[in-house]
């Protein structure tokens, strides 16, 4: 058996401009870091003497005969394009956080997938291959509107700028000291605001409206190099939180669907008790909120969001792993 462990991600700066309907034509980056949250994927060969060809376990449980007649999309496509429709296989997924929340789980899962199926066809693929894969299966064979960035952070694992610049995509590892990286990872709350919603169908309004939006667009990618040389330089933390509001009220200003009255209300409350800034993670519409504050205000926060669940998290750094069993 072979289990993958694969983290989830935390976006913070240029989201929105990782999607190929925008870096094929312009230069673009996205600041990200994983968390040590992890999708777990298992898989094995079934014996022959078992009477059904796959058994997919997640918030169902399917048992097929045919590759074909697999519900799960994601699961379905990768097994058809890695070439094992011949085999009997069984799968089966946890996850420490909910699917559809913005902390790039789908990516997470089909990373995942991609890195035990090989493996348990004796195969090892790289980092780069891994991610370049994932898009594949879910921007061509799925058809997702989804962007580019998930893949590689989950891939790759850690606190990364990737760069977007006509096609080509580059992940380079953002080096901060214990100091500066505690304090940062300090400043963070993470905040379950109990709404899933699909990132594919969130993202359709952006995408369409993408040629309108230079301005903005061009604006985020701005200051994500700014936090990037802020970071690289170790300047006062606190600023960072003032880019992601500036970040945060630019991007919710790009799509009907990337905000709602839920969120701007518990935005508002954050700010309200200390809060210097924040944002909701992914393609927005609910799922997590990122808030950025120092840590002598945290307490007082928690208190004013009692009614969302508040979840600890610290940055990890090895990306999509293998656990042999």
């Amino acid at each position: 058996m072979i289990v993958s462990k694969t983290p989830f991600r935390i976006s913070f700066f240029g989201g929105g401009t990782d999607f190929p309907e925008w870096y094929s034509r312009n230069d673009s980056l996205v600041i990200s870091t994983t968390i040590d949250k992890y999708c777990y994927i298992a898989a094995r060969f079934l014996p022959p003497f078992f009477n059904i060809k796959y058994r997919i376990v997640y918030s169902e449980t399917e048992l097929a005969s045919e590759v074909e007649n697999i519900r799960h999309p994601v699961v379905k496509e990768t097994i058809k394009y890695l070439n094992l429709s011949d085999k009997s296989i069984e799968l089966i997924h946890y996850a420490d956080l909910p699917s559809r929340t913005g902390i790039g789980s789908s990516s997470s899962f089909t990373v995942g997938l991609l890195n035990s199926l090989t493996s348990l066809s004796n195969s090892n693929l790289d980092k780069k291959i891994l991610a370049e894969k994932a898009v594949y299966v879910e921007r061509e064979l799925l058809a997702e509107n989804v962007g580019c960035q998930d893949q590689f952070a989950a891939a790759y694992g850690g606190l990364n700028c990737i760069s977007f610049a006509k096609n080509k995509i580059k992940v380079e590892k953002i080096n901060l000291s214990k100091n500066y990286l505690d304090t940062f990872q300090k400043h963070l709350l993470l905040v379950y605001t109990g709404i899933s919603r699909f990132s594919s169908e969130t993202s359709n309004e952006f995408v369409g409206n993408i040629d309108k939006k230079h301005n903005e667009l061009n604006a985020l990618t701005r200051i994500a190099e700014e936090a990037l040389d802020h970071l690289l330089h170790e300047r006062d933390v606190k600023f960072l939180g003032k880019l992601l509001d500036e970040s945060w009220r630019l991007k919710s200003s790009m799509s009907s669907k990337i905000t709602n009255n839920s969120i701007d209300i518990l935005y508002a409350k954050a700010l309200k008790h200390g809060a210097i800034g924040g944002k909701i993670l992914g393609a927005g519409g609910g799922g997590f909120m990122l808030i950025f504050a120092e840590p002598k205000y945290h307490e007082n926060i928690i208190k004013e969001l009692k009614n969302f669940l508040i979840v600890p998290f610290k940055f990890e750094f090895n990306g999509t792993q293998l656990l042999n069993f």
